[in-house]
């Protein structure tokens, strides 16, 4: 689009470029559709795009995938996209309001989506981290940004642009620069230079396990004050810290801009309390209760011939609501021996040898969410062992909490709050995302309390 054509348009909706909104417009054909083709769209895709303006990549967007989601907070711009691409004969959904309040849990019915778009100077962090943090339904996004948060993503240890939002994003994802393109393609011309990034999941299993809280908060203090030593900001007790140093090969005197990643990483399991930081994984020796038909105890196995051997034992699921009825769900593990990365209940697990189905559930909650809750657990099911529940009797409680959760990603990648409604949706629509037990016990949850969440 000419910038002439450009500006006629706007003025015709009574637009005049905003600079508090980032309102920056892209006017060269070439770069958005070249934008566009490192998305590597397919037909089976869903596609949102954050800030479509006057359509400089949705023209290109338009057409390719199954579904495609237009979010744009300035309103007379949300209601031309909406007239304008209505009489071009295309369907796309706009939605008129702030990226980064965006509610996108209703999309993870819809399998991985994809993320797009020339993001406001102004909103361009916010909307990222609203986004790129997990839970998440995106899987890959090409976003273009000011130059100078492009290179701070992107940046490598050691750099002058490494820092907080390198080490955050670059966790989980695999982030890099595509391209740096100057003012000139805009209408308003910004002062400065932009960059367009590519951003695809990183494997999990390419970490080692850790606790992504933990992480985080060691590095928000590390670069509190970049150029003191690292120490100096952890405040960390001195013997401890040199034991740490020397377990890790690192000098007394490093500062956080000098680890990569993995040595952050390698620094939160070494401090880490949380139960899980210990584990060596699933111990296939480990003794478990084998029980017969009516769930009465007949000896006792190894987890590992209980498991192939399809012996009858036992398990908990734990249901944890917040203030608002939502359900805390979990995405277990890659290292998990059985349904990894898949959506299960917030809390679930085997019991021990002569352990009981109550302390069996309040374990569970502390080893994997770090929770402690005041009130007991409510007993609100039970299932039978059967091929659904591969083989284990399960008792089904639920819990009210709304203080932090913290996961250690050896048990549990990640995890977030749903409504109840919309988990029934996702069940329906995407089995395949779940873990089998977890449907079992839902829809016994849902059978015996259908008119409390």
């Amino acid at each position: 689009m000419l910038n002439s054509e450009l500006q006629n348009h706007l003025k015709k909706i009574g637009v005049v470029p905003n600079k508090v909104l980032g309102q920056n417009f892209l006017l060269h054909e070439e770069t958005s559709r070249w934008i566009v083709d490192q998305l590597d769209i397919t037909r089976e895709d869903v596609v949102v795009e954050v800030g479509p303006g006057m359509g400089a990549l949705t023209e290109h967007l338009v057409g390719k995938p199954r579904r495609l989601i237009l979010l744009e907070k300035d309103t007379r711009l949300a209601g031309w996209l909406r007239k304008h691409y209505t009489k071009k004969g295309f369907t796309v959904e706009v939605i008129e309001g702030d990226a980064a309040q965006y509610d996108f849990r209703p999309l993870f019915l819809e399998g991985p989506v994809k993320l797009i778009g020339n993001l406001p100077y102004s909103g361009a962090t916010e909307i990222m981290m609203h986004f790129l943090r997990a839970p998440t339904p995106v899987h890959r996004a090409v976003l273009m940004l000011q130059r100078e948060v492009a290179e701070r993503i992107c940046a490598e240890p050691g750099t002058k642009a490494y820092g907080v939002l390198s080490l955050i994003l670059q966790r989980p994802w695999l982030p890099e620069m595509l391209r740096v393109v100057d003012g000139t393609i805009f209408h308003p011309r910004p002062e400065v230079d932009s960059a367009i990034i590519r951003l695809n999941l990183r494997p999990p299993e390419t970490l080692a396990p850790h606790s992504p809280d933990l992480v985080e908060d060691l590095v928000r203090k590390g670069f509190a004050q970049r150029r003191k030593q690292l120490h100096n900001n952890l405040k960390a007790d001195k013997t401890r810290w040199e034991e740490t140093c020397s377990a890790m090969g690192l000098p007394l005197e490093v500062r956080g801009e000098a680890l990569s990643l993995e040595q952050w990483i390698a620094l939160a399991n070494h401090l880490d309390t949380h139960p899980c930081a210990r584990s060596t994984g699933t111990n296939p020796a480990e003794l478990f209760d084998v029980v017969d038909e009516h769930d009465q105890v007949i000896g006792q196995e190894q987890r590992s011939l209980v498991h192939t051997q399809k012996l009858r034992h036992r398990a908990v699921h734990v249901f944890l609501f917040n203030r608002e009825g939502e359900l805390y769900l979990q995405c277990r593990s890659p290292l998990k021996d059985s349904h990894p990365l898949k959506w299960d209940s917030s809390a679930s697990g085997h019991l021990d040898a002569g352990e009981s189905y109550e302390d069996a559930a309040v374990r569970e909650l502390e080893e994997e969410l770090l929770v402690r809750l005041k009130d007991p657990l409510e007993k609100i099911g039970s299932l039978p062992a059967s091929p659904g529940t591969d083989q284990e009797f399960v008792a089904i409680f639920r819990g009210h909490w709304n203080g932090p959760v913290r996961v250690h990603t050896s048990e549990i990648l990640h995890g977030g709050f749903f409504p109840p409604a919309l988990v029934r949706e996702w069940i329906d629509s995407r089995p395949q995302d779940f873990a089998r037990g977890f449907i079992e016990c839902f829809n016994c949850f849902q059978r015996r309390t259908p008119d409390r969440e």
